[in-house]
């Protein structure tokens, strides 16, 4: 009988403390949500309810005229197909260059490692600000200034480094012994990499693919500052909105909503595989 009155407390707590991290749960959705739905919903408002001094929280009325707008007041498909092309040729760069490093990094000890390891997290804390007259001067000196490929090679300056130490991560969790059995029944190192340790990493990779496509579709400064605004990016194109007239907000928006859309995509693509790549490189195996 005592037992039962002792473990009755003790279940309140637990569900009370449950309930109040559910609703802390649901402040943190709704406090990073709100961004998102406040985008959408101006998107799909009328114009003159975009710059309403007393704008309502819910929607007023939906209209397609901003979307229209937006692909009227400048070129969409250009910059959006030229951020494709960085963005998706940086994560293939970055992933067969990043993946090879950490291996090596995670599974050879050589003279240097921790001066390498080092220089990737010390890569990390610079801001990109502070490397935009560098890289502009270094850029300018090899002849890719407003060009495609100099804006790769940019963006692998800060992409790589992270691609790197997150699948350190990812391999370091992986046991060495699984390869060395591998070996043991006749693959060679490349065999067992490829046969072993590439099936188990590869939602880690998909995982790390993706944020380094966020970061690359994102990037505005060395967009603005590299590229002409014939061979602008599809950030920079949104400053297309504000001129010495104003913002138009509206349109803005609807640009933006449109420029989420590979994102998005991309994520319901790769979204077990992302799950999973997250939880794998959580617990040391």
């Amino acid at each position: 009988m005592s037992g039962s009155i002792t473990t009755a407390p003790a279940a309140g707590r637990r569900r009370t403390s449950k309930l109040g991290w559910n609703l802390i749960g649901l402040l943190v959705f709704v406090v990073l949500g709100f961004p998102l739905y406040w985008m959408l919903n101006t998107a799909f408002k009328p114009a003159k309810d975009a710059i309403d001094p007393d704008p309502s929280l819910l929607p007023t009325g939906a209209t397609l005229d901003n979307f229209r707008r937006a692909l009227d007041i400048a070129d969409f498909w250009g910059p959006v197909g030229r951020s494709l092309i960085v963005s998706l040729t940086v994560v293939v760069v970055g992933m067969i260059v990043g993946t090879l490093a950490a291996l090596a990094i995670s599974r050879f000890a050589f003279r240097g490692r921790k001066i390498v390891i080092v220089g990737i997290l010390a890569v990390q804390m610079v801001p990109l600000v502070a490397m935009i007259i560098p890289i502009f001067l270094l850029l300018n000196d090899l002849g890719q200034y407003d060009k495609l490929t100099g804006l790769i090679i940019t963006y692998l300056t800060f992409v790589l480094p992270f691609t790197v130490w997150t699948l350190r991560g990812f391999i370091a969790n992986i046991p060495k012994e699984l390869e060395e059995a591998a070996m043991v029944d006749g693959c060679s190192r490349t065999g067992a990499f490829i046969r072993v340790v590439f099936p188990l990493l590869a939602p880690g990779m998909v995982a790390t693919s993706v944020y380094g496509f966020i970061q690359a579709w994102n990037e505005y400064i060395y967009a603005l500052m590299l590229m002409s605004q014939e061979h602008e990016t599809a950030t920079v194109w949104l400053g297309n909105f504000t001129t010495k007239h104003g913002t138009e907000y509206a349109p803005m928006m609807a640009g933006a909503t449109m420029m989420a859309v590979p994102i998005v995509v991309l994520f319901l693509l790769v979204q077990r595989k992302m799950a999973a790549g997250l939880t794998a490189g959580a617990v040391k195996g």
